[in-house]
């Protein structure tokens, strides 16, 4: 791990942001103005494991892993929602832990709804320099940096989301905005941009078809990355397709809705130079929406095709 040590202390920002494929159905966790448009208590877990079977240098499995776990609410006296998020990203040595809470405010417009988020972020980072490999003997970086170290950060995000029911929905947003730096570390919240995309299409003379095709954009001042996917669902129960990420991944992806549980998978085929250290990446998504009574909302959060 001799590399990602010195990286890390050379490096005045923090990682990139997390890649999760299931991005379709995790709004909640880049954009604080998804929150409440479910129409219920909106409940989604994650847990994803990338670049499967990789190995450092002294051969100890080290492949990034990733939990997300959000939840979020319509709140009728608020006139919108509130939402939390929270993840924990671990790349060899290294640990992310971040929670993330946020309110939306809505409101009808034009033929659809329109709402405005703002989240606080709490970060928690922390290593262990004892594990580090040394790539020269005596390393003086790792000598400074000996021991476990751990640093908190809290940083704000806004966004903004417009949905029209059964059609399409976008969402703008952006985390880290203060891009707050860290006092026991030389670690510093790089601020990311998301643009996110949505499409329900339903097949002409076959309805029990829908097409659902999606997009996201993440952008964090020094690298741009492009998510894009397509998704069939059957009688609102089954759903498939294929996902690719720029000079990442090729994914494909399943799932199946009982009873309002949905139940999704994804399997990463990597396309980078990483490709022959690995055996692709996993992910399992679960997501459940507890119906509330939102007659005061407008009838159109029924839909929960994106969550």
């Amino acid at each position: 791990m001799g590399v990602f040590g010195l990286q890390f202390v050379a490096c005045v920002y923090a990682q990139q942001p997390t890649l999760i494929t299931h991005y379709m159905f995790t709004n909640m966790a880049t954009n604080p103005a998804f929150a409440g448009g479910s129409g219920g208590i909106n409940i989604t877990g994650l847990v994803r494991q990338q670049w499967m079977g990789w190995k450092d240098t002294d051969g100890t499995k080290s492949a990034p892993q990733t939990f997300l776990l959000t939840a979020d609410s319509p709140i009728r006296k608020l006139h919108g929602g509130i939402g939390l998020s929270i993840s924990q990203d671990q790349i060899g040595v290294f640990k992310n832990i971040v929670v993330k809470l946020g309110y939306a405010y809505k409101m009808e417009a034009w033929s659809g709804d329109l709402s405005f988020g703002i989240q606080g972020s709490l970060v928690n980072i922390s290593y262990d320099a004892s594990k580090f490999t040394p790539i020269v003997k005596e390393d003086p970086v790792l000598a400074e940096i000996e021991g476990k170290k751990s640093d908190m950060a809290i940083d704000l995000g806004l966004g903004v989301f417009y949905k029209v029911p059964d059609k399409y929905y976008v969402g703008l947003s952006a985390e880290n905005i203060l891009q707050t730096k860290g006092k026991k570390t030389s670690y510093q919240m790089r601020r990311t941009y998301y643009l996110n995309g949505g499409y329900q299409w339903t097949v002409p003379n076959h309805p029990a078809f829908e097409l659902l095709p999606s997009a996201q954009i993440m952008f964090d001042g020094a690298v741009l990355q492009l998510n894009a996917s397509a998704l069939v669902m059957y009688s609102n129960k089954f759903y498939g397709g294929l996902g690719y990420r720029l000079q990442d991944a090729v994914s494909v992806l399943a799932g199946v809705v009982i009873k309002g549980l949905r139940i999704g998978v994804a399997y990463d085929i990597s396309t980078s130079a990483m490709t022959k250290y690995n055996s692709g990446g996993l992910e399992i998504m679960v997501n459940y929406c507890f119906k509330i009574d939102t007659d005061k909302f407008r009838k159109s959060y029924r839909n929960t095709r994106f969550l």
